[in-house]
This record gives C-alpha cells, sequence and structure tokens, in this order.
C-alpha cells in the first residue's frame, strides 16, 4: 500500500476525512447493503488533492515525495469536485482557492485541474481536469436526487491522513444540524473520520452522492488519535448539486436573505417563533418587533433551523413568498421579496 503525507486542516471540530481499509475493502462491502458496483465505481472515482512535497525523512522510507491534503469526487466529463478548505492555500493573510490543483487518482495517474469556481459560503470548489479524456478517472458518480435522511446507509471513499484510498460505512444520523463554518445546515453522520478526507463524497448504497465530507467534531485530547473521530458532518447533496449546476451555467449561486431575526417564546404552554427585528426585506415589508412567525408558503414553521432550511433549499433570491404571522390576537399573511446574498 501506498503511503502519502498529510496536509489538511483542522477546525476546533477539526474536517473531516474517512477511516476505512484500503485492503479488504470488497469484504467489507459483502458484509453490508451497499452495491458492490456502487462502491467500486466510487473508488475509481476518488481522487487525492496533492499539497507539497513531504519531509525528505518520509519520502525516503516510503519511497514517494507527495502529499495528499484532501479528497475530490469525479463526477464524469472531468469534473472534479472538494471542499472548498480542502485546495485552499495561505497567500499573505488570506486563503485563497488556486486556478490550478494536481491530483492522483485510484490508478495513481497524476493530473492537473484548473477551477472552475468555488463556493464560501458552501464550503465547495468544483475543478475541470485537464489533457486527455482517456487519462481521467474511469468512472464517473451521479448526484442523487433524493435528500439522506435518518438512519440511512452511507460510506465514502478518500484519503484519511494521506492514506489511501481508503473506505468507511456508516450511516446517517441528524441530516438536519449545524456549524459556524458553513451558512447551510450539514448531516451529522456516524462514520470513522480523521483530518485527509476533506471533500470526499458521501454515497448512498447505490454509489449516488448524497453529500460532501466537511468536518469532524474532535472527541478526544490524546495525541494518539491524530485527528480521528466517528462523530462526522457531511454538506447535503442537493445543495452541493445547486452549487455546481451554477458554477458550470457560469453564474454564482445565490442564497436567499428573509432579514427576520428570531427567538424561542413559550406561548401557553407552546414554543413559537417570535420576531426580534426585522431588517433588509422584511423590514420593507412591514414585519415588527414581537410578531409571531406562524407559516412560510402554507408550510407550519416551528423552528429557526427549519426556516433557514426552506430560505436556502426551497427558495432563490428575488423570489416572493407569503409569511403567515400572529399579530396580537390577529393572524395575516405578510408578502416578502427576498434578498440574496
Amino acid at each position: 500500500m501506498s503511503r502519502f503525507g498529510n496536509t489538511g486542516r483542522v477546525f476546533t471540530a477539526g474536517f473531516l476525512l474517512m477511516v476505512g481499509g484500503f485492503y479488504g475493502w470488497s469484504e467489507a462491502c459483502a458484509e453490508s447493503a451497499v452495491s458492490a458496483d456502487g462502491i467500486s465505481r466510487a473508488k475509481q472515482a476518488t481522487v487525492g488533492i496533492l499539497g507539497g512535497p513531504v519531509r525528505g525523512d518520509l519520502a525516503e522510507d516510503v519511497g514517494v515525495s507527495v502529499s495528499v491534503r484532501g479528497t475530490g469526487i469525479h463526477l464524469g466529463g472531468g469534473v472534479i469536485v472538494t471542499a472548498r478548505h480542502a485546495v485552499e492555500q495561505t497567500e499573505g493573510s488570506k486563503n485563497v482557492v488556486p486556478e490550478t490543483i494536481r491530483v492522483i487518482t485510484d490508478d495513481v495517474q497524476e493530473l492537473t485541474a484548473v477551477r472552475q469556481g468555488a463556493n464560501a459560503y458552501m464550503d465547495v470548489a468544483v475543478y475541470q481536469l485537464t489533457g486527455e479524456p482517456s487519462e481521467w478517472p474511469a468512472a464517473g458518480v451521479e448526484l442523487s436526487n433524493q435528500a439522506a435522511t435518518y438512519g440511512d446507509e452511507v460510506f465514502t471513499v478518500g484519503f484519511p491522513l494521506g492514506w489511501g484510498p481508503a473506505i468507511s460505512f456508516g450511516h446517517v444520523g441528524n441530516p438536519n444540524t449545524f456549524l459556524p463554518t458553513v451558512q447551510s445546515r450539514v448531516m451529522q453522520v456516524d462514520l470513522s473520520a480523521c483530518s485527509g478526507n476533506s471533500g470526499g463524497g458521501l454515497l448512498n448504497r447505490n454509489g449516488e452522492l448524497v453529500g460532501l465530507v466537511h468536518a469532524i467534531i474532535q472527541t478526544g485530547v490524546d495525541q494518539e488519535d491524530r485527528r480521528c473521530s466517528r462523530f462526522a458532518f457531511a454538506l447535503p447533496g442537493l445543495l452541493v448539486k445547486r452549487v455546481i449546476a451554477a458554477v458550470q451555467e457560469g453564474r454564482v449561486p445565490g442564497f436567499s436573505v428573509l432579514g427576520l431575526h428570531v427567538t424561542t417564546v413559550n406561548k401557553d404552554g407552546r414554543w413559537l417563533l417570535m420576531i426580534e427585528k426585522a431588517s433588509g426585506p422584511s423590514r420593507h415589508a412591514g414585519f415588527r418587533k414581537e410578531d409571531i412567525l406562524l407559516a412560510i408558503n402554507g408550510l407550519a414553521i416551528t423552528s429557526s433551523a427549519q426556516l433557514k432550511n426552506y430560505l436556502i433549499e426551497q427558495t432563490e433570491p428575488g423570489q416572493s413568498v407569503m409569511l403567515l404571522i400572529r399579530r396580537g390576537e390577529v393572524e395575516k399573511e405578510v408578502q416578502v421579496i427576498l434578498g440574496g446574498l
């Protein structure tokens, strides 16, 4: 097995990379309901994001002079998607997304890819492989049209701690949670994870992309754990798909802004969302402090997370939405033209 050095980043809730077996992956598949063909295809489609040279003693020890800092996945046609932070480089005081990156394929081919677009809001970067198509990964994966949800069986292929490709199996836990590292929801996943798999695909039992590996929460402090965890997070596939579509159409993906600041209050034993402040589009629409938010476009709203998810995933900037509120004892509908960022 080849060994690669790792240069990936880790937050306080460190960035995620998946653990699995490079040898014995087919045996692991036999114990799982995941399709063997899906795993084989995902393995062929996975690439390592190359960093700089590893330290001299490691290079001499293992016979390689490159390091793998993250993971990406080939969607077909030379399109590589990965996490933005997995390719970022420091220039002065800024983190920038490079114009070109180098990747290594499952059959150990080193290729160059050119940036097509990136989105910090969603931590996604899209690149296009250069060179002859015959040199590109032998397989691509499809983006699933179905959102992953509680208990779904999933797996990932990647380069944990720079090793790989390695495969890890698990299940979706909470598909609707938030981290300070991105503005969208993320999915909590029960998977062995280490620094280095950032940007790797999260795939369902059919081998379709349902998410993109984003981060882990470090649950231990022992230096020997080397930045690994089973408390992992992934960007939802449908949102990743939206960013990719915008990039391929040559536009910046837009996300809606409502401008409501809400808090949860108890009214007669029932927890409701109360408006604390209205700004931007909502201020212009006439919302007032202490209005109670009940629904958006006919969908009952019970939490700020639910409202945020609806706006991000179901609307576009400039779209008109109808919010049902209670002001005093009276219910009324208020129309808002959404802003954007």
